[in-house]
């Protein structure tokens, strides 16, 4: 095998849910169509590379930055804010099309065992928003394992005596699970359902 093939299945194979099987697989199915698969492959790697990028006040992916399509949207309700550790969480809530708000991306939970503390995630920059647009409601969107729930306890005792109504998810999230494998039934019930501390 070639060494750039092989190079090709590692970088693959390093993806989530993919392992080395799945990766051969894939490149070889590039591979049997370079003309057409792998050159559009290609140059939609390179548009996402060039031209995507974080939002500077969310931490959302978009196309349309310094300021994502949601922040600027004026149509979306700017009192009240969504809390999430990941964006695949923030593209999920958006998948319902059940929640018109604004959103803030954390960059994961916190985790002693990771080495994850409030320094690592954007718990300061949440605080400064929350201070400086005055919401009227934060909604803690965590996952419901025991890092989440760490996460919502510990920016619920930070937000609280800043934000009138600090609400989270209903109870209709499974514990352990993870919001972008949630079916959207689940997600519009527990946003409808969600309760104050």
């Amino acid at each position: 095998m070639a060494p750039e093939i092989d190079h090709l299945i590692k970088i693959f194979s390093f993806l989530p849910g993919l392992g080395e099987r799945s990766a051969r697989r894939i490149v070889l199915h590039l591979l049997s169509q370079k003309q057409t698969k792998m050159e559009s492959l290609l140059i939609a790697v390179q548009q996402v590379l060039s031209k995507v990028d974080k939002c500077r006040l969310c931490g959302n992916l978009d196309a349309s930055v310094p300021i994502c399509s949601i922040c600027k949207n004026h149509n979306r309700d700017h009192q009240c804010l969504c809390v999430v550790e990941n964006i695949s969480d923030l593209w999920a809530i958006e998948r319902t099309k059940s929640y018109n708000g604004m959103y803030f991306v954390l960059g994961g939970a916190l985790s002693a065992i990771d080495g994850v503390g409030p320094g690592e995630l954007r718990i300061n920059v949440l605080t400064q928003q929350c201070k400086d647009n005055g919401y009227a409601e934060v909604i803690l969107a965590l996952s419901s394992t025991l890092n989440g729930q760490t996460t919502t306890h510990y920016i619920r005792e930070h937000l609280t005596p800043i934000v009138p109504k600090v609400t989270e998810l209903a109870r209709g999230v499974p514990i352990g699970g993870e919001l972008d494998y949630l079916d959207d039934g689940t997600l519009i019930t527990a946003l409808i359902a969600r309760s104050g501390f």
